[in-house]
């Protein structure tokens, strides 16, 4: 009898890791139905408009295009709200809620927890970088002691935790009482060949708070060294305010002008704590090392001094000393490469195809 298999994501109206990583598990199985509480296929690839995506109640919200994030009382119910009794496979690819849909009694629910819902867990600091203002910060703890309650309610729904990182799998263990097997996430590895690396330095990404480019823009508008930042987000103008005349701000850009900046950075710069963190295995990709901050998934894919260089404090003063230092480092392009080729995708591909088998042999737990 073949196998029923649903897949089931938190939301699609932004695209980045989690995304990346919902597109191999719906390679593993690419007739199954995606689950998910929103859909917006303007913010999407073109691509995910030949899914089977079915959304919850939520997508006919008034305005949840821009208020999604408002919402956030009712995505316990939206998820809960799937009926998945035909399926004898769920995956979910979770960073909030899709882990909390309810599976039939017979099936197996593999869960790959890109983190325990930030926003609950950690949040004070998510007040903090997000910049709530005063009443929002009086009420918005009250309301996520409810969302806690709820997420570690159906961890036991899940038959089978997968954290991104180590860091994310120490959080899986002090917040649900679970172990989980770590698999990193697919990076797309394109072909290598050395590149002659110019004079500038690279970050970017979504510009949004918590990923901590302020401290790229001051530490290098301190330096006086060029730097290109690349992507988009709310806190852009921010940042350009902060930005010397040495930092140069791209925009959106192709996979073909990432592909160019990455091979021709002097150093990718990392200054967030990430549950993982795909952008510096990019510039590994191509032999670029990386500057990191010492924390959360770059522990996981820096090895300092042979792909790159940690800084331990999270300061502009900090990244501004490691930049300084790594200006007279060596690093070998090939080495670099070999390191990034542990994280490709059809390692990703063939890591999760064994958990799934071992998962529905009743072997993982």
């Amino acid at each position: 009898m073949t196998m029923r298999v649903a897949i089931v994501h938190d939301y699609l109206n932004q695209y980045g890791g989690a995304e990346r990583v919902l597109e191999a598990l719906h390679e593993l199985y690419p007739g199954a139905p995606v689950y998910t509480s929103i859909y917006d296929p303007e913010a999407m690839p073109q691509d995910y408009r030949g899914w089977d995506i079915r959304t919850s109640w939520m997508q006919r919200l008034p305005g949840w295009r821009r208020h999604f994030q408002k919402y956030f009382l009712l995505y316990p119910s939206a998820f809960e709200s799937f009926d998945l009794s035909g399926y004898d496979l769920i995956i979910s690819s979770s960073s909030a809620y899709a882990k909390g849909v309810i599976p039939a009694p017979h099936a197996r629910h593999i869960c790959y927890c890109h983190t325990p819902m930030r926003f609950a867990w950690r949040t004070d600091d998510y007040i903090r970088r997000e910049g709530f203002g005063r009443l929002q910060r009086a009420v918005l703890p009250i309301a996520l002691s409810y969302v806690r309650l709820w997420d570690v309610s159906t961890a036991p729904r899940v038959d089978c935790f997968v954290a991104n990182s180590q860091a994310v799998a120490a959080r899986i263990a002090r917040y649900y009482g679970r172990q989980a097997t770590v698999i990193a996430p697919p990076v797309e590895l394109p072909p290598f060949r050395p590149w002659v690396p110019g004079n500038f330095y690279l970050a970017g990404g979504r510009l949004i708070p918590y990923k901590r480019l302020d401290l790229v823009v001051s530490a290098f508008s301190a330096l006086g060294l060029p730097l290109k930042i690349f992507g988009d987000g709310r806190d852009r103008e921010r940042l350009q305010a902060l930005a010397g005349p040495n930092i140069e701000f791209l925009g959106q850009i192709s996979e073909a002008q990432r592909h160019d900046l990455f091979a021709g950075c002097r150093a990718f710069i990392f200054p967030g704590e990430e549950d993982f963190g795909i952008t510096p295995l990019e510039a590994m990709a191509v032999g670029r090392p990386v500057i990191a901050y010492g924390a959360g998934g770059a522990l996981d894919t820096v090895i300092d001094g042979v792909t790159g260089r940690f800084f331990y404090e999270q300061s502009a003063a900090a990244l501004a000393v490691a930049v300084a230092g790594a200006r007279n480092d060596r690093y070998d392009p090939a080495i670099i490469r070999r390191h990034a080729e542990n994280f490709g995708r059809e390692v990703f591909l063939g890591k999760m195809r064994e958990l799934i088998d071992g998962a529905q042999a009743g072997g993982i737990q």
